[in-house]
């Protein structure tokens, strides 16, 4: 028999077998100072395009006011206990039903966070006489949740919708013959290239399956639709969405998330969701400032205007310059370039010490292997001189890229 620990040494995994070159640099960075368009990496200040502060509310005074009285009033321990036993208030309530007001539900209940919430939700909902179906590149947490399912699942191509309509047929004729349901399960926005989730085209094959819909909306929630409730409203589907899952990590810039549905729905995942049942009440500072980060929203339209204000100017610029974002439609800009991960990194050094812009790099087994990812997130708080620096670098990165600079680079390394 084997030490179960021999083949963890072994094997690193796709990402961990780059730890010596890329730790502390490529992967787990440290960005200091305060969380805004520049911050300080590796003892540079650097235009920060990685920072999910889509609104810019992460150090906006009046958040951090709310913030420091509620920490200062409560601490971070209460409320202690899950919410069932000792861990509910007032103001949990009061933001869930908030919450539920701003996407148009009849309910909602607070969850710790989101990869925990979603895991546990479709672990929830679902049955081992039920069928998941769901798009294949949904967020690791939904994959996450539906590995928990006793049942069947189905997998569709990418925002094909096509394709889920083959495993809909599929999906039917199990759930009829087991006597179960189906649960169809699409993102929002799609967090790595950006796209919006075909939600009026799944919706309208209701009229056809008999299916419910959840859908999680990390990304869209704050940043589109009328007032920013999200990718429901900007498709004009919410109605058709039976579970919407929101979180407050990005555009409201905390912890915590949320689903909202009918009023049964809701009531039976405070009673069975595990992940809340078992863990403790979201602390009482995140849930004033979350009130507080949701009034804001509600009230000040300058925010999701300045946003986009900055998208439009760096996606179009971008794009007048050659580079490729895919299809994105959404705040999310990724820039597909080609090149090996040794390249990338090469690459990724020289945009962050020469040119002072600091973005996430995407390389494979997210993508494919040979392409590269410089994803950037625009946020409220960025400015046009920001967008004019980051296209003239990225420019100027693309040039030794095709003419083989960072490949040669990336050879000396390894010698």
């Amino acid at each position: 028999m084997k030490d179960l620990f021999e083949r963890i040494i072994k094997d690193k995994g796709p990402l961990g077998k780059w730890a010596k070159q890329a730790e502390g640099y490529y992967v787990f960075p440290k960005l200091e100072g305060p969380i805004s368009n520049r911050m300080h990496f590796n003892g540079k200040k650097v235009i920060t395009w990685s920072i999910n502060d889509y609104l810019g509310l992460a150090n906006h005074p009046e958040v951090l006011k709310v913030d420091g009285e509620a920490a200062a009033e409560h601490g971070m321990a209460y409320p202690m206990g899950a919410r069932m036993m000792s861990g509910h208030t007032k103001y949990h309530e009061q933001l869930e039903r908030e919450c539920a007001e701003f996407v148009d539900k009849e309910a909602a209940y607070l969850v710790n966070f989101g990869y925990q919430g979603i895991v546990s939700a479709v672990d929830a909902l679902v049955s081992k006489n039920d069928v998941i179906v769901y798009d294949m590149d949904t967020h690791a947490c939904i994959i996450d949740g539906v590995r928990l399912h006793a049942g069947k699942r189905f997998v569709y191509k990418h925002n094909d919708v096509e394709s889920l309509e083959k495993n809909l047929q599929r999906a039917t004729k199990m759930a009829t013959e087991n006597n179960g349901g189906i649960l169809v399960i699409s993102e929002g926005v799609f967090g790595m290239r950006g796209e919006q989730g075909r939600l009026k085209e799944i919706a309208a094959l209701k009229e056809k399956y008999n299916f419910r819909l959840l859908v999680d909306d990390a990304h869209g929630f704050g940043t589109l639709g009328e007032g920013g409730r999200g990718t429901g409203f900007e498709q004009g589907v919410q109605d058709d969405i039976d579970v919407y899952f929101a979180t407050f990590a990005k555009s409201m810039a905390g912890i915590g998330a949320f689903f909202a549905a009918d009023k049964d729905i809701i009531q039976y995942l405070q009673y069975n969701m595990r992940s809340q049942m078992f863990a403790k009440s979201l602390p009482m500072a995140m849930v004033k400032g979350a009130l507080k980060r949701l009034d804001m929203i509600r009230t000040m339209p300058e925010l999701k205007d300045k946003l986009w204000e900055n998208v439009n100017a760096l996606q179009s610029g971008l794009r007048e310059a050659g580079f490729d974002l895919g299809t994105t439609q959404t705040c999310i800009t990724p820039v597909f370039l080609k090149g090996d991960i040794p390249e990338a990194m090469a690459m990724v050094n020289d945009l962050r010490e020469n040119y002072g812009v600091f973005c996430s790099i995407v390389v494979y087994p997210v993508i494919p292997k040979g392409l590269i990812i410089l994803r950037l997130i625009p946020t409220a708080t960025h400015t046009l001189q920001d967008v004019e620096e980051t296209i003239e670098a990225f420019s100027g990165i693309r040039s030794k890229l095709e003419g083989g600079v960072y490949k040669r680079i990336a050879a000396a390394m390894v010698q």
